[in-house]
């Protein structure tokens, strides 16, 4: 049996990995371990982890480290009891390999924790850029951390061997994400508006906008404007889903509250969606706006726009889809009239997702339990100019 350890610390992060956990919870010669840390034991993040035990999954280990503070110090802190917690677990359970998703800061502690313990990494989500975020220099350090690498567009996988990882051990699968939209059955709109307990009866937008963390205040005036630029649009509806546990969270949240308390009627603010929800208000929503990956990596998949908002995403691929502006109201307004005018819907319609197809789960999964294991904790550098 192999032991493969899967960690996740986030409610969209494990959405991600569904289909992978779900893989090899069915491969009979795998012994999934399941960590579960971070937001998902947190009651101001929604408490997803009754959610992941409601799929089906049956968790080894909660890893209990999340300090409710948003200041930079208290998430370092966290990383600190990350690193121990799962360090001491990992040293019970002994996994043989453990797979990693994305670039947030607990998953850089856990990926230190099993460095450390000689046990291989396998890294999704590795070579992308995401410039105004400490996430940019998070990822790139897991990924010299891994020993196997899925990325989710061949432009990464190159990025990644330039980081020196060996071409034979970087696969190029697509985006996970892409996965649920194609395997899950998502709901209508008459069924996401009852589930909601919230009227769909007018055409609504989809808001997420985390924390710009190389910014002081994390860019919370970009969320005050995009606000503002939402009041000049009463006849639309505007579901808002609460930031990532990063530094400066809390005034966004305030912010959030704030317009969500004057405008009951019109805004619907949660905490966590799950993932059938999520990708069935974006399936049915007019636009994606803010600053999360998902506007990018998802919402192409049904043809929906979205407005890209500030630093968050800079750098990272965007298709047809993606219209980016920067903070300021007015052109948060302009981006807001390209994105809803006909002709743009004309080129979403006609758009290709260049996250790929919604196949990469499969593909991740029959790697993970067939690729040898023996002696891949000892890398050599690949170097560039090795292959002229």
């Amino acid at each position: 049996m192999r032991k493969i350890a899967v960690f996740t610390g986030t409610r969209a992060e494990y959405g991600l990995l569904y289909w992978i956990i779900k893989g090899l919870q069915l491969e009979k010669d795998v012994d999934l371990q399941l960590f579960v840390g971070g937001m998902h034991l947190s009651r101001e993040f929604g408490f997803t982890v009754e959610q992941i035990e409601a799929d089906g999954f049956n968790i080894t280990e909660r890893l209990d480290f999340l300090l409710s503070s948003d200041s930079s110090e208290a998430i370092a802190k966290s990383m600190a009891l990350a690193l121990m917690s799962a360090s001491e677990a990992f040293n019970r359970y002994r996994p043989d390999l453990l797979v990693i998703l994305g670039d947030r800061s607990e998953a850089m502690a856990i990926a230190q924790a099993a460095m450390i313990l000689r046990i291989p990494i396998a890294h999704i989500h590795g070579g992308e850029t995401t410039e105004g975020v400490i996430d940019e220099a998070v990822r790139h350090s897991i990924s010299k951390m891994a020993h196997l690498h899925f990325t989710a567009t061949e432009s990464y996988r190159k990025r990644v061997i330039q980081l020196g990882e060996h071409p034979n051990r970087v696969f190029n699968v697509g985006a996970p994400g892409i996965d649920s939209i194609k395997q899950l059955k998502l709901l209508t709109m008459e069924e996401l508006s009852a589930d909601l307990g919230f009227k769909l009866d007018k055409p609504y937008f989809v808001v997420t906008f985390h924390p710009v963390t190389l910014m002081d205040g994390g860019d919370s005036s970009a969320l005050t404007n995009l606000i503002s630029a939402l009041n000049d649009y009463p006849n639309y509806k505007v579901l808002i889903s609460y930031p990532n546990a990063d530094a400066d969270n809390g005034e966004l949240i305030k912010i959030l509250d704030n317009f969500y308390h004057n405008n009951k009627d019109r805004v619907f603010l949660f905490r966590s969606l799950g993932q059938l929800r999520y990708l069935s208000a974006l399936k049915h929503c007019k636009a994606v706006l803010g600053n999360s990956s998902s506007g990018l990596i998802e919402a192409p998949s049904f043809g929906i726009p979205t407005l890209n908002i500030s630093d968050r995403q800079k750098g990272r691929l965007a298709g047809a889809t993606v219209v980016s502006c920067d903070s300021t109201q007015i052109s948060i307004t302009e981006g807001l009239n390209t994105i809803l005018s006909p002709e743009f819907t004309e080129v979403c319609i006609r758009a290709k997702n260049p996250y790929g197809i919604g196949n990469a789960s499969g593909q991740i999964v029959s790697k993970l339990v067939s690729y040898p294991l023996d002696g891949i904790v000892k890398k050599q550098f690949y170097n560039l100019s090795d292959e002229q």
